[in-house]
């Protein structure tokens, strides 16, 4: 069973905290971050490289000591401050008339350890090293990350309630178009009973953030073996993430595109398309998958529906279902030749949020030689690949919106 607890945030005050969130730090380049920081946005804590002109390397020590300067100087100026006591806090956030609610808590460093919180996705430790890194210099968890849990209806009904009786502590529409919403709970009995509920649930779900989850895990994990006191009640056995019920979240379409067919003119290409799939021509007009294993393909000035026939791919195997494994065995394996998708230079991912409009311009521009756009897999799917341990193919699930960061930060002392 997995172990939560409520935290002193860390926070803007209602009246800035538009000002101070942000995107998260993975979501934009340098020059994207400088352009959109504003006086009091996280950006300056998140990605400190912007403050140089010109921008510097966001790895380099000056940028990492610049961070620490920015987390202490936004706390000296008003525009963070720490809650008095321990509370757990509501984030919701709505998109496309949609809103899903969120428990802002602290979970425990042995339950990601242990497999509690389980993962779908591989990381990198390149990648894993620079949050670590974020983590340690500013003793704390400064971006939440992204779970989901199986829904209880008594939680459910608890945030409804909170919800429904109290005005929103922020509350603010973002620059594209998303609603950001915040409440917090300062019912010591709610909060107790909160903690109960979750230490009943067997796991969470990593959704997004596998890399800050994995940082956050091995600073706490580095902290102990540092603490010859060590009680495992310390701040440091904890990290802040932002947990939704299953139910409330909706994984996005994530598509691809690759630059050439392998030396196939597209007549011959489709040719080789027919001996695994039924092939389709739909013309200009874009056209969307239907469900599970129909494939939209954008070549030539054309849309085709793309249905995998039977016995090409096996429904009781938690990966083979998935239509990332069914394409890149029949198509980008067997007859694209691309070799592993996480290194190729041939292929690239387009988040479904950029819609299939991207996919089209990407082609006709004759920068890709064919698009394809993938039916989105469901919160279903990834928990069963989580929960046989096995690993989704990369670049499977796109979540959005992201979560807003700067609206809680959690100190790890």
């Amino acid at each position: 069973m997995v172990k939560i607890k409520p935290f002193a945030a860390i926070r803007p005050p209602k009246e800035i905290a538009k000002e101070v969130a942000s995107r998260p730090y993975d979501v934009l380049n340098s020059q994207e971050a400088q352009n959109e920081a504003g006086e009091k946005s996280l950006l300056h804590i998140i990605k400190p490289e912007i403050d140089f002109q010109p921008i510097i390397d966001e790895h380099s020590q000056q940028a990492y000591d610049k961070a620490v300067e920015n987390l202490k100087l936004w706390q000296e100026r008003g525009w963070l401050k720490q809650d008095a006591k321990e509370m757990y806090y509501i984030y919701a956030q709505t998109m496309d008339g949609r809103t899903q609610y969120g428990l802002v808590a602290c979970a425990n460093v042995d339950d990601y350890l242990e497999g509690r919180i389980k993962k779908h996705e591989l990381t990198r430790k390149d990648k894993e090293e620079d949050r670590m890194i974020h983590v340690r210099i500013q003793n704390a968890n400064v971006e939440p990350v992204f779970f989901a849990y199986p829904d209880v209806k008594e939680m459910n009904d608890i945030v409804e309630n909170i919800v429904k009786s109290k005005s929103a502590e922020y509350d603010f529409v973002a620059e594209d178009g998303f609603g950001h919403h915040f409440w917090v709970i300062e019912d010591e009995a709610v909060n107790q009973r909160i903690t109960e509920i979750f230490a009943n649930i067997p796991a969470m779900y990593v959704a997004d953030g596998h890399h800050r989850s994995a940082a956050a895990a091995l600073v706490g994990l580095e902290k102990r073996k540092q603490n010859p006191n060590h009680s495992g009640n310390e701040e440091y056995n904890y990290f802040m993430a932002v947990i939704f019920p299953e139910s409330h979240l909706k994984i996005i379409d994530y598509n691809r595109v690759v630059k050439d067919l392998n030396g196939l003119t597209s007549e011959q290409f489709i040719e080789k398309l027919k001996i695994s799939f039924e092939v389709e021509e739909k013309g200009a007009e874009i056209y969307h998958p239907v469900g599970l294993h129909n494939f939209a393909m954008y070549i030539v000035g054309k849309w085709y529906s793309l249905t995998a026939k039977q016995g090409t791919y096996n429904d009781n195997d938690p990966i083979g279902v998935l239509d990332v494994t069914v394409l890149s065995n029949l198509v980008f394996d067997q007859i694209l030749n691309l070799g592993d998708l996480r290194v190729s230079k041939r292929i690239d991912f387009v988040g479904g949020i950029r819609g299939l409009n991207e996919l089209k311009k990407r082609v006709d521009s004759g920068e890709m030689a064919a698009a394809f756009a993938l039916y989105p897999v469901s919160m279903k799917q990834l928990i069963d690949i989580a929960d046989t341990g096995n690993i989704m193919p990369p670049k499977t699930t796109w979540f959005e919106p992201k979560l807003r960061s700067g609206l809680t930060i959690h100190k790890l002392s």
